[in-house]
């Protein structure tokens, strides 16, 4: 089999075409193995990643710019290995589950929550959960309608239906966070008994040879390829008659050009209703997510937390992340707003500088400044010009409202009314006015949650986004393995926003909406102090966690191992961040 596009010069189509070949014999296979083998390849692709992870970081940090000694190595410890291992172990235990005649979810009841649907507790599952994230939850909620019982049955996906082979996939990797391509790839294998051709994006090159490393069980078993390309390799792979279905993490502009072409062509095709891609795609777009504050009264040390808590949401991974924190809505009628602001602009400023790395970085934040200018918005600049806030007026349908600047750049806007009036003007504010279904953001203090009562839960509810954060970034939702990762269901391929489809789901759930993680509003000892029942310090993604390298370090080596002896070590150095 070949690709319908011509062959494009510099490409190796007979090493693509190859490949592709190997991996229809391998999928066929899969579909003739039992749950227990799988769940046995699956633990043993678990266990090679582990071998890797210290190579797959120290590459990881090569490629960003990160020094050996900084904190920041945190982040490529818990978003790389820790995560594809924390996302493999849970599939693989899922699947043995299974085989042995049991469900991935014997044991959790569901709650029900407003909008007739059911909220699925995925964590923590199990004492040794309860002490790692102590303070923190995390739920699947399943789709309107949707009856336990229905939710049960369905439980397991693609491995309910053995003997079923649905050809080979291919994974369009993401350039900027380094376990997306692999979890991809268990996603496709797993959920819809696709084998994966996983095409790494130019930026990870030369993590090439870690990932062959990590994932060589699947390789070997012909389930997974994995080569390098650029968009010459990607349009020839797409366009392949040997490939089934296409999943792609990146941005709308790369999305349509696969679905519609460009130009004219792609005008003409999408009133005509005739993409180019004539076969299904998934994807995860990204998009503008808000952090909407909840007014309160706050201490001036939830004040400063809350500011990092902020600027960790933007300014991790130099603020290349799909799920990053872009608007800040905040109540115009609350006493303490110019002291927040005040506590974030020193932090945007304080934070040690860090130059964005990701291509095209530059441009952007010289786009973003030159589209505040062209709408006469009030900018501010920190870090030798390579962090951006802008003030932007409720209504004026902002640049920073609509294009996703993958770099440094916030936005802070204020709306009128008091807590509950607020939180429901945030609310339609962010579904309405705010580009993308991805993540959403709530900080709120536990007496001002209190206060609202069930119209907190219902405001929850009304957003319409695939993972929201309670007082927790929703980058906690991708790096939870039994947690959902998707854009909110419905949007289609002329109108993609956030993207289709849903990956990770290590439990396996069907008919998933949203996933909501929660984590305390203060860190302890502060948290019991005021009344929470967390022991949890400043989390290690914060980027102002000053031993992050060294529980990103532990926390994944529990992740390929898990023993009660580590957990003294991981505690030890998170109570130093």
């Amino acid at each position: 089999m070949t690709s319908t596009a011509p062959a494009p010069t510099g490409v190796d189509t007979d090493r693509l075409d190859a490949a592709i070949t190997s991996l229809r014999t391998g999928i066929e296979k899969w579909a003739g193995m039992s749950l227990a083998e799988r769940a046995a390849l699956v633990g043993a692709t678990h266990e090679a990643i582990g071998r890797v992870a210290q190579r797959w970081t120290r590459t990881a940090t090569d490629i960003k710019g990160i020094a050996p000694s900084s904190p920041l190595v945190g982040e490529e410890w818990l978003s790389g290995p820790y995560a594809t291992l924390a996302g493999f172990g849970t599939v693989a235990h899922s699947l043995a589950t299974l085989a042995d005649g049991g469900s991935p979810l014997a044991g959790v009841k569901p709650k029900a929550v407003a909008g007739n649907r059911l909220a699925w507790p995925v964590l923590p599952l199990g004492i040794r959960e309860s002490l790692l994230f102590n303070g923190f939850s995390a739920q699947v909620w399943t789709l309107p309608g949707v009856s336990e019982a229905e939710v049960r049955e369905g439980v397991g996906l693609g491995a309910l239906r053995p003997g079923e082979s649905n050809g080979v996939g291919l994974v369009l990797g993401a350039g900027n966070i380094t376990s997306i391509g692999p979890l991809d790839v268990l996603s496709e294998l797993v959920a819809h008994n696709r084998s994966t051709i996983l095409k790494i994006n130019p930026t990870f090159a030369n993590l090439l040879s870690a990932y062959r490393g990590a994932l060589a069980p699947l390789i070997e078993a012909d389930l997974v390829r994995v080569v390098q390309g650029g968009a010459a390799e990607g349009e020839y792979l797409c366009n392949h008659d040997g490939i089934s279905h296409v999943h792609i993490t990146g941005s709308i502009v790369t999305h349509d050009a696969i679905v519609w072409g460009r130009g004219a062509d792609a005008d003409r095709r999408r009133k005509a209703g005739e993409p180019l891609l004539t076969k299904p795609i998934t994807s995860e777009l990204g998009g503008v997510s808000p952090i909407i504050i909840v007014p309160g009264k706050w201490s001036a040390a939830d004040l400063r937390f809350q500011a990092e808590n902020v600027a960790t949401m933007r300014l991790h991974n130099a603020g290349h992340n799909c799920i990053a924190g872009q608007v800040v809505v905040l109540s115009s009628g609350w006493g303490q707003r110019e002291e927040f602001l005040a506590e974030l602009r020193k932090a945007m400023a304080k934070i040690p500088n860090r130059t964005p790395w990701y291509p095209g970085s530059d441009s952007r934040l010289a786009g973003a400044l030159a589209d505040a200018a062209g709408a006469h918005e009030q900018s501010e600049t920190f870090a030798d010009g390579n962090r951006v806030l802008i003030q932007v007026e409720a209504g004026s349908d902002a640049p920073v409202e609509r294009t996703e600047y993958f770099a440094p750049v916030l936005g802070v806007v204020a709306l009128d009314g008091d807590a509950q009036g607020f939180l429901e003007r945030a609310v339609d504010y962010a579904n309405n006015e705010l580009t993308g279904t991805l993540g959403a953001n709530i900080l709120v203090a536990p007496a001002e949650h209190k206060k609202l009562g069930r119209s907190f839960g219902e405001a929850v509810a009304n957003l319409r986004y695939g993972s929201i954060g309670i007082n927790a970034w929703t980058g906690l939702a991708f790096l939870t393995p039994t947690a959902t990762w998707g854009a909110f269901p419905g949007h289609t391929l002329d109108d993609a926003q956030s993207g289709i489809g849903t990956v990770h789901n290590g439990l396996l759930i069907p008919d998933v909406e949203r996933t909501v993680v929660s984590g305390p509003f203060r860190p302890f000892p502060r948290s019991v102090v005021g009344g929470e029942l967390a022991l949890f310090p400043k989390p290690p993604w914060f980027v102002t966690s000053r031993s992050a390298g060294s529980t990103g370090s532990k926390l994944s080596s529990f992740a390929a191992a898990p023993s009660w002896l580590k957990l003294p070590g991981i505690f030890a150095s998170a109570f130093r961040a």
